[in-house]
């Protein structure tokens, strides 16, 4: 993409920060001119080995003042005001209305310079559960020019939950999966990840998430002896880690499920090809859980792009990411039969599952692609 302007992110979420905001948000850095783009991330553990690999420089600063300095996020404004001193910045991509808007907006009104909010989702629950907040929101989202969210679902429920919003200042930007994951990698490396984790002659199911509540993995735990009497010989990968993980593996426990799920942890994005091809279907049972829904899904199009068909739960966005009995299904998580009947149907029938993975490789190509999707980004600036 050609830019005329130079970009500085301002981010909460970055890798080696585990989750879909973060993997959004570097991938879309990352399509960028390198040039032209700036990041600014709070400081990580692996932070500093992570950047180096990056085209673009990557600031590392606080965001937050100690519990005892009120207004914390004002931390945050001197972090970019010490940015703005090196680089000559020309418009502000922020990322979560709150609370990094608010130094968008005082950005804006001390050194004039524009910026444009990307919304995920939460940070719009977060950002209208009082009044106050809403009057700060509203105020940042006029100032600004432009609000762009990751679905239309998420566009619909801004303008719901936000007066005022005129409808052409919002729009959509679809995350899009890597190029490695469209790459099927030799059979050495997955003949190689097969043996080392045991399922030679097995059927695979995968599953990549933060393992946190809302991803329906404890409700799969839940179906997996009744799937199990129809598909004695799967095997469950389930790859990522969360706040979750220990009461997850202590369900597995109860439900005798040791031999048969296999606990991968963290694994970094360039590590998850092997996973994807090794598979013969996606399944993440996503719900809504305390007002907190899906945006769209990243995994589901990586899923995609590397030809799986899925199974995943009706969610927020992620019908737009899966095209319901075209490139997978779509189901209600607590559907147990409509949930074990879709799974075991993917899993008997291999033509179909192959047919289905076909056309979400096919769809990915048509529209989830960063060429593409960066291209409205000018028109609607």
């Amino acid at each position: 993409m050609e830019q005329d302007k130079k970009v500085l992110i301002v981010t909460l979420d970055y890798p080696p920060e585990i989750g879909g905001i973060a993997s959004y948000v570097d991938q879309f850095a990352t399509a960028l001119d390198p040039e032209q783009v700036r990041v600014l991330a709070p400081p990580k553990e692996g932070g500093e080995e992570y950047d180096k690999k990056k085209e673009f420089p990557i600031y590392r600063k606080l965001f937050y003042f100690p519990k005892f300095i009120w207004p914390r996020w004002l931390m945050l404004y001197f972090s970019i005001r010490s940015v703005l001193k090196e680089e000559d910045i020309d418009i502000i991509y922020i990322h979560h209305i709150i609370p990094v808007g608010y130094v968008a907006w005082l950005i804006k009104k001390l050194h004039e310079i524009p910026y444009v909010i990307f919304s995920h989702g939460t940070d719009i629950i977060a950002a209208t559960r009082s009044d106050w907040k809403k009057y700060w929101v509203n105020k940042i989202i006029t100032s600004s020019e432009q609000i762009i969210t990751n679905s239309k679902m998420l566009n619909e429920r801004l303008l719901k939950r936000v007066d005022g919003i005129p409808q052409k200042k919002t729009n959509v930007l679809y995350p899009c999966p890597e190029d490695i994951f469209k790459i099927k990698p030799s059979k050495k490396e997955i003949r190689t990840l097969e043996n080392r984790l045991g399922v030679e002659g097995k059927q695979v199911m995968l599953t990549v998430a933060r393992l946190t509540k809302g991803k329906g993995i404890e409700h799969l735990v839940k179906l997996m002896p009744e799937i199990l009497k129809e598909r004695p010989h799967l095997v469950w990968v389930i790859v990522g880690d969360g706040p979750e993980k220990e009461s997850m593996k202590e369900l597995i426990n109860k439900y005798n499920l040791q031999n048969v799920v296999r606990f991968i942890g963290k694994k970094e994005h360039d590590e998850l090809p092997p996973y994807y091809y090794l598979a013969d279907l996606f399944v993440e049972l996503t719900h809504p859980y305390h007002g907190k829904e899906e945006g769209l899904g990243l995994v589901f199009l990586e899923a995609a792009a590397a030809g799986l068909p899925v199974v995943e739960g009706k969610s927020g966005g992620v019908k737009e990411a899966v095209i319901d009995g075209e490139t997978g299904y779509v189901v209600g998580t607590f559907r147990d039969k409509e949930v074990t009947e879709k799974i075991t149907k993917l899993l008997d029938d291999k033509k179909l599952a192959k047919k289905m993975g076909e056309k979400a490789k096919e769809r990915i190509e048509e529209k989830f692609v960063w060429k593409k999707q960066l291209e409205n980004i000018e028109k609607w600036l």
